[in-house]
């Protein structure tokens, strides 16, 4: 599907799936495992079903005894599994949704779930700690025709398609390079590039495409990262260590990107999001605030006579008001998401964001920890080594 048929696909198709779930259609049945006090339920990612009517949530898995207790009550379920293994061969789904922020059982729960016959996937970000196992998940999904959905929101979002547009015809003159910057709070460097990077990372290779190379550096405190400088990571990551990152990344239309995060720089969050420079003006993307995008007209490198003003794209253009009222609260966006994993099982397409998306995101993450070890030297993607090169410091 067309990207510029986003906003008529995902409007149009959930209008007429609330036609056919109003005509009594069977539902699809979405079973949800999270785990409380290891990434809970992410951003949302259980009541989100509540909110589609063609879906029903008919069963929810976690393994902490309190946590499962007031999620069924949220949920309006009878009773919840322990065992999401369990859960899964009893409950039979149609769609799985991951929800746990901590990544280091994604790839175990999404394997149990292809195999237990479901037919959608929709998993937290990132999507799991290597590339090997993005490997294997990405394997499972095309051997059983699972559709797999990232929930890189930003991704999904109605204004996207508007801005691609914009970039293309030349709305912001020649597209010179993308700069991008997780949160910069406590996380900042490898965490940071890690759970909010993972967000910009995705969002940058609609405009740049497939990234090719990495050049990249850690720094822990001033310096470069050591060996003895690393830990297991917060969040499930694995091996990790760098308070600071700074990478350069080549990507297949010839338009860098820049990824930067120094911890607790500034303002909290003011950088979090890309940036897409142009020789006539500056895009900004963001990922968990409304507006998403606010176009900078003017050169960038040239001192303005008077103040210049950001404008809102909306999903009805530059400028123009949101007519989508679901848009106003941020935290709808995985209906968004929802609405394309559910058009993409019935159209026998990928997702905006699938499986093979997810798997270059960890790839560019990666490529960072590659470079460093190799003291800042060029790699090349798809990376060879597909485990963490922190281990092998």
């Amino acid at each position: 599907m067309n990207r510029r048929q986003f906003i008529s696909t995902t409007i149009a198709g959930g209008l007429a799936c609330t036609a056919r779930a109003a005509e009594g259609e069977r539902k699809l049945r979405v079973a949800v495992i999270g785990h409380t006090g290891r990434g809970n339920y992410g951003h949302g990612l259980d009541a989100m079903w509540l909110r589609l009517p063609e879906t029903e949530i008919v069963a929810v898995a976690d393994a902490d005894e309190k946590g499962l207790a007031a999620e069924v009550k949220k949920l309006k379920l009878s009773k919840g599994f322990a065992d999401y293994r369990v859960m899964l061969a009893e409950a039979k789904p149609d769609i799985v949704a991951i929800a746990p922020r901590f990544i280091d059982e994604h790839r175990d729960m999404a394997l149990v779930a292809v195999a237990a016959g479901v037919r959608g996937i929709y998993s937290e970000k990132p999507l799991c700690r290597t590339p090997a196992e993005a490997d294997e998940i990405v394997s499972a999904c095309e051997r059983r025709q699972v559709k797999l959905a990232v929930a890189h929101v930003g991704r999904y979002h109605p204004a996207l398609p508007v801005v691609e547009r914009l970039v293309k015809e030349g709305g912001i003159g020649r597209l010179l390079e993308m700069r991008a910057r997780g949160k910069e709070d406590s996380r900042g460097g490898a965490l940071d590039l890690w759970v909010l990077g993972s967000h910009v990372l995705n969002i940058a290779t609609v405009f740049g495409g497939r990234p090719v190379a990495c050049s990249g550096a850690l720094l822990q405190n001033g310096r470069p990262v050591v060996r003895s400088d690393v830990k297991e990571g917060d969040e499930g990551v694995g091996p990790l260590a760098g308070n600071e990152v700074h990478a350069r990344f080549e990507m297949e239309r010839s338009v860098p990107l820049f990824f930067d995060s120094v911890q607790n720089a500034g303002e909290k969050a003011a950088g979090f999001g890309v940036q897409l420079i142009g020789t006539k003006g500056i895009v900004d993307l963001r990922s968990d605030r409304e507006p998403f995008a606010q176009l900078l007209a003017g050169s960038p490198f040239l001192p303005a006579d008077a103040p210049r003003q950001w404008v809102p794209i909306s999903s009805a253009g530059v400028g123009k008001p949101e007519p989508l009222a679901e848009l106003k609260d941020a935290g709808n966006r995985h209906l968004f998401a929802g609405r394309d994993l559910l058009a993409a099982m019935r159209e026998n397409r990928p997702p905006l964001c699938s499986a093979q998306d997810g798997r270059v995101v960890i790839e560019m993450i990666y490529a960072v920890f590659e470079s460093h070890r190799l003291n800042g030297q060029r790699v090349t993607l798809p990376l060879k080594t597909r485990q963490n090169p922190l281990a092998m410091l």
